[in-house]
């Protein structure tokens, strides 16, 4: 076992608004099916499977787990520097992100290959079959963060998000290196990690996220206990979707942060993405915890949108919620530490 690397939890956070979000960019393209999967299959004939299904929609979606990071960042008056790689199809994505103040200038254009792509059909019980193209994120792994940590005005802290796995394990590494604080989130790519390589990604962490799910797998890949992880980490972060997160530290007990109510649930897509951008903005200025609730309110903006970047943060838009999920006290607290975007829309036309 590894010797710890125990993060600082006191100054987790402290001053850090110039956020390098390294991962995944992607298009997705979802369609529905509208009856089922399961009827369509014969089960003495499942060895020869040949099939194709009349779709009767097509929606096609801004999305990868950096990029939907990155564009709540910007809706919330950041300025995020997002780090990955795309195919030179990627020219109106970028526009779009621009315009949503991030910054994309060390964005790798394969020569190559196209964005990556999520190609989803799902039928009337919402049962779905998948398909995921990586394309130009498999060159992921050739960026240097050493030119974005030289940028003007640096960078306080870089968020390691789904990606190719060696460009997770280099950029973890060049963290280190270049005495960067960074945040782990292995989310989905942990079943792609062997042990050594998922304990190299979390061990140093200021913020570690992970779902539920994923942090039972993150103990049983790693065989680390939870006390482990947490003697390596500043602050872990398990969301648990509708029961809201859980923040754990070393020596502290858990805190638990309600999920923001709501009564419309359009697309859970990004969602867990929205709560990252809403926590990382916050962290600067509040504790853990009051972080984490304007995390969960970004998050439920985003569940009550269509696609995981077509939702509005304004003042208009968060404050009510905010109220209305941890009351008065708590939203003076984060109101007065921080500085949410206007009255006007902070998105664009889609």
């Amino acid at each position: 076992m590894s010797s710890p690397r125990t993060a600082d939890p006191a100054g987790a956070g402290a001053g850090a608004t110039r956020i390098a979000v390294t991962g995944s960019i992607a298009t997705d393209h979802l369609t529905s099916f509208p009856g089922l999967f399961t009827d369509q299959l014969i089960a003495d004939r499942l060895h020869t499977v040949s099939l194709s299904f009349l779709v009767d929609e097509l929606e096609v979606r801004r999305g990868g787990v950096a990029a939907n990071i990155a564009f709540g960042l910007g809706c919330l008056g950041l300025r995020p520097v997002l780090v990955g790689a795309v195919g030179a199809d990627f020219a109106e994505y970028r526009v779009w992100l621009k315009e949503h103040g991030v910054d994309t200038d060390f964005v790798h254009v394969s020569a190559e290959r196209q964005t990556a792509r999520f190609q989803c059909i799902t039928d009337r019980a919402q049962n779905q079959i998948a398909s995921f193209y990586s394309g130009a994120m498999e060159e992921a792994a050739g960026i240097d963060l050493a030119p974005v940590a030289r940028r003007p005005g640096g960078i306080d802290l870089v968020l390691v998000s789904p990606n190719d796995p060696r460009a997770m394990l280099r950029h973890t590494a060049q963290c280190r290196e270049l005495g960067l604080p960074f945040a782990s989130d292995p989310s989905q790519q942990l079943p792609r990690l062997t042990r050594e390589q998922a304990r190299d990604l979390v061990d140093g962490a200021r913020w570690l996220f992970t779902n539920d799910y994923e942090a039972s797998l993150l103990l049983e890949l790693t065989g680390w206990r939870q006390e482990d992880v947490l003697a390596r980490v500043g602050t872990w972060l398990v969301t648990r979707a509708e029961h809201g997160v859980t923040l754990h530290r070393r020596d502290t007990a858990p805190v638990d942060v309600p999920a923001v109510p709501t009564t419309r649930i359009a697309d859970p897509t990004g969602v867990g993405d929205a709560f990252r951008a809403g926590f990382l903005a916050a962290a600067p200025a509040l504790d853990p915890a009051d972080a984490a609730r304007f995390g969960c309110t970004l998050a439920v903006l985003a569940l009550e949108s269509v696609g995981p970047q077509d939702y509005t943060a304004t003042r208009e838009s968060l404050l009510p919620r905010i109220e209305t999920a941890y009351g008065p006290a708590v939203a003076e607290t984060i109101t007065t530490a921080l500085a949410l975007p206007g009255d006007e829309p902070s998105s664009g036309p889609a």
